[in-house]
């Protein structure tokens, strides 16, 4: 099959996991019952063991092409040649996720829509990142598939035949003719999965429709980039894993951050950090729900801290804390990206920044969402003064190095943020608070960043102290109003990123790097590429600043404008940007998606009504 381009997909999902669907009609990655669940079709990961599910026509196609059904996250795959135009409709049903049988289901209904047009049908699944061999059973009205601990079923009215370890099928249809494929996974060995009638296929589409145009028609966001905003919404919701709220990172694992490369990392977990940028982005727009299920999971998490104290950086979705790292050898990686990680050592890892973060949502849930319990403060109090007694030390700062500690100057800013706003919540709702002891901290951490963080030679807040290396970390300063947008630090600091690479910054075409690789210790090898949320905070720096300096925020609005013409076709980002355009790392990102929310809040609101 070879490998698709990783911006040549859009996914579907039910709140419990996503699939990832190609523009050539193919569903490359898709886990169950959990993101962070063994695989069953993996092609993304290797074309050839992997496993796959794909409908795709049998002549020469002169294009194909993807689009979202209006305000929803069902995916349409449209397939135009001279013979006739073909549609393949994928979703999977979220409100009824759970078939009769207590399984998942996606389903797949092939339409052709003009003319006519053949089709094959290959379903090939590759139970537990292909490690798993698996059984075929053909049943009345499909067949099955049984493995270890698990099965899938799929369903059609199409006739199907065996080919080694994979089902396919050839038919025809004609203008107006629809064939549906139902596959159905359970945790049981013998699923057998029920063909579903035109009538049972079209409640669960209607149903489907309904429930994702009723969940964004919350959204408060009007502005000029609703499109966008709206898809942004729409794919981080798919990222929430509805039984606990937690959001994971992204819903792939070992996309390679540059081709090649040995950046390949698991994100299907939930970050403290990324889901607080999160609820962040959800209360901008109105969705407070998603902010007060996610704040359950958090409060829950502070009941389960470390021996020393401490909150993990990460978790499971469902709150599990191992997450060990192992590679999957016998996997040779997306375009032989290896190795494939599965779980993530950086769990383990100290990184102060997190504390921050949470302090950050939490004000900002208490103010725009809802007033917090006492018992959640008295838990926040702990992490605080623990936030206190080690914000002196190094740690791995939030892009996770693996090359040592240092004191990375955003750790330590967001130290500061913790015990701001700590200090504001405990006097907003008269908390009992160590308020004496939390100022002369916070008070200290910023003389500290000042000194310490401020490198005169570069005129720029620089990565970690003594260091001579920018960091695009620091553009969220202003942003969590640390240093005015105004402040001449601050605006040197802009002036010393926006250079190119060549000149010593880290701006490649309005693109922005997070930081030199070649200056950086990292404890890895090889390039990346531009890293997209840094893009978005860009933007949201300039932003603020062109209140007062309005040719910097017209800049603001291009380099915004820029940036939204590198989303794939669908609306949709990965982590990160390479040279040529192209998406790197996992897909989608949380963070890209929220940042853009971010800035296309505040880059709205700053230009004012339109004319």
């Amino acid at each position: 099959m070879g490998y698709q381009p990783i911006e040549d997909y859009g996914i579907i999902g039910n709140l419990h996991t996503v699939a990832l669907v190609g523009k050539n009609g193919s569903i490359d990655w898709f886990c169950y019952p959990r993101f962070d669940s063994p695989s069953i079709f993996a092609a993304i990961l290797d074309s050839n063991k992997g496993g796959h599910f794909k409908i795709a026509p049998t002549i020469r196609v002169t294009s194909n092409r993807q689009f979202y059904w209006p305000d929803t996250n069902i995916l349409i795959t449209r397939f135009l040649a001279p013979e006739g135009v073909g549609e393949i409709t994928d979703y999977m049903p979220v409100k009824t996720a759970m078939t009769t049988n207590g399984d998942y289901q996606i389903i797949r209904r092939v339409t052709v829509v003009r003319g006519s047009m053949p089709f094959r049908m290959e379903c090939y699944p590759a139970f537990n990142y292909a490690r798993d061999s698996h059984e075929i059973e053909f049943t009345k009205e499909g067949v099955c598939f049984h493995a270890a601990g698990r099965s899938a079923g799929l369903a059609t009215s199409v006739p199907l035949e065996r080919e080694g370890e994979s089902i396919h099928a050839h038919f025809t249809l004609h203008e107006g003719q629809t064939a549906v494929f139902d596959l159905a996974v359970s945790e049981q060995e013998n699923i057998h999965a029920t063909l579903l009638s035109t009538e049972e296929a079209t409640k669960l589409f209607k149903n489907t429709v309904q429930y994702w145009r009723g969940w964004l028609s919350k959204c408060s966001y009007t502005g000029r980039w609703r499109e966008m905003v709206h898809r942004s919404a729409l794919a981080l919701k798919l990222l929430t894993y509805e039984p606990t709220g937690a959001i994971v990172a992204a819903p792939t694992c070992s996309l390679p951050e540059t081709i090649g490369g040995v950046r390949n990392w698991d994100y299907r977990y939930t970050w403290i950090r990324d889901a607080a940028f999160t609820l962040y982005a959800f209360l901008r727009i109105g969705f407070t729900e998603e902010a007060a299920h996610f704040m359950n999971w958090l409060e829950a998490r502070c009941h389960e801290l470390g021996r020393d104290g401490s909150l993990q950086i990460m978790y499971g979705v469902d709150g599990h804390h191992d997450l060990s790292e192992t590679s999957l050898d016998h996997l040779e990686g997306y375009r032989g990206s290896k190795p494939v990680r599965i779980g993530n050592d950086a769990y383990n890892q100290l990184q102060l920044d997190i504390y921050g973060e949470m302090m950050d949502s939490v004000y900002l849930y208490n103010k725009y969402g809802s007033p917090i319990s006492y018992d959640l403060w008295r838990e926040l109090r702990r992490l605080i003064n623990w936030a206190c007694d080690h914000a002196d030390k190094k740690d791995a700062g939030i892009w996770e190095v693996r090359g040592g500690h240092q004191h990375f100057v955003y750790s330590k800013l967001m130290c500061w943020v913790a015990l701001d706003r700590a200090l504001r919540l405990a006097e907003k709702r008269s908390f009992p608070a160590d308020r004496s002891r939390w100022q002369k901290q916070r008070d200290k951490l910023y003389e500290e960043i000042m000194s310490k963080g401020w490198n005169r030679k570069r005129q720029s807040f620089v990565q970690s102290y003594g260091s001579n290396s920018l960091d695009a970390a620091n553009l969220i300063m202003p942003l969590v109003f640390f240093v005015s947008p105004t402040d001449p630090r601050m605006l040197k600091t802009l002036e010393a990123i926006y250079r190119s690479p060549k000149e010593g910054g880290l701006v490649s075409n309005s693109l922005v790097y997070r930081y030199n690789v070649q200056e950086t210790d990292d404890g890895l090898v090889g390039e990346e590429g531009t890293f997209n949320m840094c893009t978005f905070w860009l933007v949201e720096t300039m932003t603020r600043a062109g209140r007062v300096h309005r040719d910097m925020l017209e800049s603001a609005r291009l380099i915004f404008e820029r940036m939204l013409g590198y989303a794939n076709h669908l609306g949709l980002y990965a982590e990160e940007t390479g040279s040529s355009g192209e998406a790197l790392g996992n897909f989608p990102q949380a963070f890209t998606h929220l940042a853009l929310i971010s800035a296309a809040f505040n880059l709205d609101r700053a230009l004012g009504k339109p004319k």
